[in-house]
């Protein structure tokens, strides 16, 4: 039998963080820098963002055993997380100071497994269109060690009046 645990900061202080009159991109810099803490799924996974920028959001993860599913890879949803963290990121950083988003559709295409021998990787998510009450997003999660494609996606997100 295996034990894993982590823990979190209080996700209300993180939400008011983002409410505070910073730009989703200058609120984004500051997790990236630490300056505020990681949401709690990102603690979970060991989720990082290692770039943000204007359209465009880059996050890292490691693929361990307790993310099996029970044929022995990482399950998908897994996957599919990493992409929709970084896409909407990826949105996030277009909007102004007091502005959300929420998830309206997300389509992963899996294009090989992941396993531990898979090692570190990269899902790098970039914005299609941002306009005033949607924007979409593509992502494409990547196998740092060899530089193979796992999967791709595409999200559609709803803008939320402030």
């Amino acid at each position: 039998m295996r034990t894993r645990t982590f823990t979190w900061e209080d996700p209300e202080a993180l939400a008011a963080a983002a409410r505070d009159g910073r730009t989703g991109l200058a609120f984004l810099q500051a997790i990236a820098a630490g300056e505020l803490p990681a949401p709690p799924i990102g603690r979970m996974l060991g989720m990082d963002i290692l770039e943000v920028a204007e359209g465009r959001a880059v996050f890292s993860l490691e693929p361990t055993e307790w993310m099996f599913n029970p044929i022995g890879s990482v399950h998908g949803g897994i996957a599919a997380t990493v992409l929709d963290s970084c896409m909407g990121c990826a949105v996030q950083t277009t909007l102004p100071a007091g502005t959300g988003y929420t998830t309206s559709d997300l389509q992963v295409r899996y294009v090989r497994p992941m396993s531990v021998e898979t090692g570190l990787i990269h899902a790098e998510g970039t914005v299609v269109h941002s306009g005033r009450r949607q924007a979409t997003a593509e992502g494409r999660l990547i196998a740092v060690a060899t530089g193979k494609l796992i999967a791709t996606a595409t999200t559609g997100c709803i803008i939320l009046d402030p």
